[in-house]
């Protein structure tokens, strides 16, 4: 069976909440978009990851950029980015990601990145790069950053937020108990810890940065083992949480155990409001980058803090 034989097969199994419609005639803006990037030679966690919303995205003229390479020297179960030596960091890759965060004229720039074990701080000091290149072309932009666990270190933590990202968003990506099936080389408790660290520091630093994770539903987890998670994010001083539902991009990938309806996703976030995130995403096909800028500004206009400052130059 080929692939466009075996991926029609797949879609026939999907409930109908998860057959997405492309909108017709927004082929001209997606081309414009994967144009644009490829002149760049950037690339995108929205491709990587085979992400359900590409269409939508790059029709919109947004993208999640992908820094530090396309492969990762870890091997998560969920993911479609392969493993890999993902040879040296692009030296120009930052002013490549601000030139097109400024062609493409976006008001809320995402950037993430593959896990780099492999290099001493992780990936911390291309971040840093990435964030004060954005932020010389795009003063105003708000600038989220999604990064990966840096093996909790806590000097490249501090790396990334001396460069004073708005959004440091870590994902814990599931629950605690499928950790050992689904990111066997993560820990919860350190991600966590990444997130509390952040909140800690900027805090201590004057910042206003909002830290953000997100976690995917139907690998097998239990409503309390959600709810938990929520709890510790919490605890963990989270701002934003997303939940959406886990797609396996292949059958060498950890299996779908279940597609949850769109109503208990929506419980789900007001269950997160209620717990007292300041915003909250949950459905079918919420990722963690997804409409990220919309889901930041409504969790602003009702935070008495408003909008962060952490894209303030220094005193």
């Amino acid at each position: 069976m080929g692939p466009e034989a075996s991926a029609a097969k797949r879609a026939r199994r999907f409930p109908p909440w998860i057959r997405k419609r492309i909108p017709a005639g927004d082929e001209a803006a997606r081309a414009g978009t994967a144009r644009l990037l490829a002149d760049l030679g950037l690339a995108t966690v929205c491709s990587g990851a085979h992400c359900p919303n590409l269409a939508e995205c790059y029709a919109r003229g947004t993208a999640t950029f992908l820094i530090l390479g396309e492969s990762c020297t870890r091997s998560c179960r969920f993911c479609a980015i392969p493993t890999a030596d993902p040879g040296s960091p692009r030296e120009d890759e930052p002013e490549a990601v601000a030139e097109a965060a400024a062609r493409l004229g976006l008001r809320h720039v995402v950037v993430t990145s593959v896990t780099r074990d492999d290099l001493a701080d992780g990936g911390a000091g291309h971040f840093a790069c990435t964030i004060r290149a954005v932020r010389a072309r795009l003063p105003q932009a708000v600038i989220e950053v999604l990064t990966p666990d840096f093996q909790g270190s806590r000097a490249a933590l501090d790396a990334v937020l001396d460069a004073r990202p708005d959004i440091f968003n870590h994902n814990v990506e599931t629950v605690p108990r499928l950790y050992p099936a689904v990111r066997p080389e993560a820990d919860y408790r350190r991600s966590l810890d990444v997130l509390a660290y952040i909140k800690r520091q900027a805090e201590a630093r004057g910042l206003k940065t909002w830290t953000k994770s997100g976690l995917m539903a139907g690998l097998g987890e239990t409503p309390d083992e959600v709810r938990g998670v929520l709890g510790d994010l919490r605890e963990a001083g989270c701002d934003i949480v997303t939940i959406g539902q886990y797609l396996s991009p292949s059958a060498a990938h950890a299996p779908v155990a279940r597609f949850v309806e769109p109503a208990e996703f929506e419980a789900w976030e007001a269950e997160a409001r209620a717990m007292g995130f300041r915003a909250a995403a949950a459905g079918p096909f919420v990722r963690s980058s997804y409409e990220a800028e919309r889901v930041f500004r409504e969790g602003a206009a009702g935070s008495p803090r408003g909008l962060p400052r952490a894209a303030e130059p220094p005193p």
